[in-house]
């Protein structure tokens, strides 16, 4: 069978972060920096880069896509995602003219805070936030306090801008409103794994999910019983081995669907599913959405958006 060629998300990087596009100059902004923009827009696309990134939409409503996670979204709508977690927002609500101010986002970089977690105790307390981050974090109730800082921040330079942002930083740490977004953790995006035999499983399934996969087939493969097999795997993923391929078909099934003229039928067996009805369940209880409505909101709204 024909396999399609997933891009799978953009990479971005600094030649892309011009100020016309609504990123601030560079200059004087340390490893900070604030972005504001409309919609439509070329920074709507499906992509990832290295740094961190709080994302707090002002206006317009549509469609939120953070790694596996794809849910709505409207004014107020929160989340910081980690490093090399693809994410994109779709506005579908866009009058004519397009809207000047879409999204306002604070870009900051891993290392710094790493850094200062080592010379600095209090710096540790951050932790499991960025952790969970990798697999991005939606906030609630904390929409317009976020915008009041990152204007604060945007206007201040130096030890000052530092402040802020690392009192926009306490704020998200001690909220208890939020919610973890992806099941699947970003570091999966760089070929990262809980050891040695989980490398070989995933890239295993990676290579072979668009064919029929069984356990017995991949335990064959990386050399193991399918007993010992099932219990390794449910223990260092968290998930039995089938929930795993289904969720890497559904995600795959989604990427085919936002990066190309993918339809439906055609994505469920380009990624691995044999019938459609199979396809359409699995796609529900894993995205809480069916195949034809995130098609239709991700992929109408993104091009309709871009017109």
């Amino acid at each position: 069978m024909f396999r399609r060629q997933i891009s799978g998300p953009e990479i971005e990087h600094d030649l892309v972060r011009q100020p016309h596009l609504g990123y601030e100059a560079e200059q004087g902004t340390g490893f900070i920096r604030c972005i504001e923009h409309g919609s439509p827009t070329p920074l709507e696309r499906w992509h990832l880069h290295d740094e961190y990134e709080l994302h707090l939409i002002v206006n317009t409503k549509g469609y939120a896509c953070v790694g596996d996670y794809a849910g709505r979204f409207e004014p107020g709508h929160l989340v910081l995602t980690g490093p090399r977690l693809p994410h994109n927002w779709i506005s579908t609500d866009l009058p004519p003219g397009g809207v000047a101010l879409r999204s306002v986002a604070i870009q900051f970089s891993e290392k710094p805070l790493r850094d200062g977690m080592r010379a600095i105790p209090e710096f540790i307390d951050l932790r499991g936030l960025l952790e969970k981050a990798r697999s991005g974090i939606e906030f609630f109730g904390l929409g317009d306090e976020v915008r009041d800082r990152f204007y604060r921040i945007k206007s201040s330079i130096g030890l000052a801008r530092l402040v802020e942002f690392l009192g926009l930083l306490d704020l998200l740490n001690c909220s208890k409103n939020y919610r973890v977004l992806s099941t699947i953790d970003a570091r999966g995006y760089d070929a990262k794994g809980s050891g040695v035999m989980v490398k070989k499983i995933v890239a295993y399934v990676n290579e072979h999910y668009a064919e029929p996969i069984s356990v017995p087939d991949v335990s064959s493969a990386v050399g193991m019983c399918e007993s010992a097999f099932s219990r390794y795997f449910k223990k260092k993923t968290g998930c039995t081995f089938t929930d795993y391929v289904n969720k890497l078909r559904v995600q795959k099934a989604c990427e085919l669907m936002m990066t190309s003229d993918c339809y439906v039928s055609t994505a469920c067996f380009e990624v691995g599913f044999n019938n459609i009805s199979n396809f359409n369940r699995r796609f529900l209880k894993i995205k809480g959405v069916t195949p034809s409505e995130f098609w239709r909101r991700a992929v109408m709204g993104s091009a309709s958006s871009l017109s």
